[in-house]
C-alpha cells in the first residue's frame, strides 16, 4: 500500500504550507487552485512587460514562520531584512524625518529612537511612550483602539505621526474599527519582543517565485481547475472532491484553504463541520499604485507617508515606485488612471528627490479582499473541523496573529499537523 493520497484545496501561502509539510510527512499530496497563478494573495505577474507583485507585502523579524519557510524554499538568500527598525517619514511641507531604533535592548531601543523623531514633540514622544508600554498590558481589550488613544492623551499630532502610519497599515483598518487587544499584539510581538522583532524585511525577487518553489515539492498541482464540493461519506469524515467536470476525485485527507466565504459554498452546511459563522466575515481591501518615472534611483528601500492615503512607498528599483494603500475603502473601486494620479501627486508632494521627475507610465493593483476580519464576538477557527480528516487553513483563520503572510504560513502548518496526525492514527490502527 503507497502513502495516503491528500489534497490540499487553495494555492496562497497557507496551501502551499500545509501542502509542504504535508508532503515531508511522507503523504501524496495534490494542490488544487482555481485561478492561473499561485501564491494568493502573494504572488506576481508580468505587466507592462515587467513582472510585479500583486500587492508589496513585507514582514518583520518576528514573522518567524514566514522567515524559515521561505529559508526552506531555498531562497534564504532573497530574504532581505534590515539590521535595525529604520523608517523614514516624508510629510508634505516639511523636509524627512526618520524614526530609528538605537542598538540598545527592548524596549528602550525605540525610546531611544524616538528622541530623534521630527514628527512629534517632546511631550507626544513621553504620552506615546507610555501608551505603548500600556498598552501592551491590555492584549483582552475589545475596546476601540481610537477611543482608548484619545483616552490616554494622545493628540492629532501624535495620531497623525504615529498610530495612523504604523498601524492602519499593520492591521488594514481605520484606527476606531481596531480593538486595543489587536494593538497589544503589534506593539508586544513587533516592537517590545526585542531589538530584531520590528525589523522590516521583504523579498528581492517576485512573490509567484516562493509560491513556484514551495510547488515543486508535490506531486501533482492542478492550476485553473476550481473544486466545486466535498463529498463526506456516512462514517462522517470526508471521501473526496468535486471538481468542475463534474469528477469526483477520492482522497484520504483534504486541508481547505480558502477564504470563509468560499469555504462556506464548498462545504455547503457549515455547521455541519462545527463552523458556523462563516458567513459572517468581513473582507478589507488594499490597492498598490505601480508609478515608473525617469527621476532616476532615490536612495531609500521604503518610507511612511502622512497624512495621505498612501501609507507606505517602496523603491522597488531605480525608477519604480509602488504605493501601498491599505484600508483603501471606496479607492479599491476607482478608475486605474484617477489612482494613478492620486498616487504621483501624494508622492510628489512629499518627496523632495522626486522634485522636477516626470510619469512615464503607471498602473494599479487592487485586491477587494486584502484581509477578513471576523466580525465582534465571533471566534476565529483553527484547523479542526468535525470531519476528522478535513482540517482548514487560511491566514484569517485562528492563529493568534492579524491577517498576514505569518498568518497563512501558521495556519497551513498547524492545519497540516492535524490531518498528519489523524492519517498517522488510523494507519497505526489499520
Amino acid at each position: 500500500m503507497g502513502p495516503a493520497r491528500v489534497a490540499v484545496v487553495g494555492g496562497g501561502l497557507a496551501g502551499l504550507a500545509a501542502a509542504v509539510d504535508l508532503k515531508r510527512s511522507g503523504l501524496a499530496v495534490e494542490l488544487f487552485e482555481r485561478g492561473r497563478l499561485l501564491g494568493g494573495r502573494a504572488t506576481s505577474f508580468t505587466l507592462g512587460g515587467v513582472e510585479v507583485d500583486n500587492g508589496q507585502h513585507v514582514f518583520l523579524g518576528c514573522c518567524t514562520e514566514f522567515i524559515d519557510f521561505a529559508g526552506r524554499m531555498g531562497l534564504a538568500g532573497r530574504v532581505h531584512l534590515q539590521d535595525r527598525f529604520d523608517v523614514r517619514v516624508f510629510a508634505a511641507g516639511r523636509p524627512p524625518s526618520r524614526l530609528r531604533a538605537a542598538r540598545l535592548p527592548a524596549p528602550w531601543h525605540l525610546a531611544a529612537g524616538f528622541s530623534g523623531y521630527a514628527e512629534l514633540a517632546w511631550s507626544d514622544k513621553v504620552r506615546v511612550a507610555r501608551t505603548l508600554l500600556a498598552a501592551a498590558r491590555r492584549v483582552q481589550d475589545d475596546a476601540p483602539l481610537a477611543d482608548w488613544l484619545r483616552r490616554r492623551g494622545q493628540s492629532e499630532a501624535a495620531l497623525r505621526g504615529f498610530w495612523v502610519p504604523f498601524f492602519v497599515p499593520a492591521l488594514n483598518a481605520p484606527l476606531d474599527q481596531v480593538t486595543v487587544g489587536e494593538a497589544a499584539f503589534v506593539i508586544t510581538t513587533a516592537f517590545m519582543a526585542g531589538a530584531e522583532a520590528a525589523r522590516f524585511g521583504f523579498l528581492t525577487v517576485p512573490l509567484l517565485r516562493l509560491a513556484e518553489a514551495a510547488a515543486s515539492h508535490l506531486d501533482e498541482v492542478h492550476t485553473r481547475e476550481a473544486v466545486t464540493g466535498v463529498d463526506r461519506s456516512s462514517l462522517g469524515d470526508v471521501a473526496g472532491l468535486w471538481t468542475a467536470e463534474p469528477r469526483l476525485r477520492p482522497f484520504d485527507g483534504v486541508v481547505m484553504a480558502v477564504p470563509p466565504d468560499r469555504l462556506a459554498r464548498l462545504l455547503g452546511d457549515p455547521a455541519a463541520y462545527d463552523l458556523p459563522h462563516l458567513h459572517g466575515f468581513v473582507s478589507r481591501p488594499i490597492v498598490d499604485v505601480h508609478l515608473w518615472h525617469d527621476g532616476g534611483q532615490l536612495g531609500f528601500d521604503f518610507a511612511a507617508l502622512l497624512d495621505s492615503p498612501v501609507q507606505w512607498v517602496f523603491e522597488k528599483a531605480p525608477g519604480y515606485l509602488c504605493c501601498s494603500l491599505s484600508n483603501a475603502g471606496r479607492l479599491v473601486g476607482e478608475p486605474e488612471a484617477e489612482l494613478v494620479e492620486l498616487g504621483w501627486a501624494e508622492l510628489s508632494a512629499r518627496l523632495p528627490t522626486l522634485a522636477g521627475a516626470r510619469l512615464e507610465r503607471g498602473a494599479a493593483t487592487r485586491n477587494p479582499e486584502g484581509t477578513y476580519t471576523a466580525p465582534p464576538g465571533v471566534p476565529r477557527p483553527g484547523p479542526r473541523t468535525s470531519a476528522p480528516n478535513l482540517t482548514v487553513a487560511g491566514s484569517w483563520t485562528d492563529t493568534g496573529w492579524p491577517d498576514t503572510m505569518e498568518s497563512a504560513v501558521r495556519s497551513g502548518r498547524a492545519a497540516a499537523r492535524r490531518l498528519t496526525a489523524h492519517l498517522t492514527e488510523v494507519a497505526r490502527v489499520a
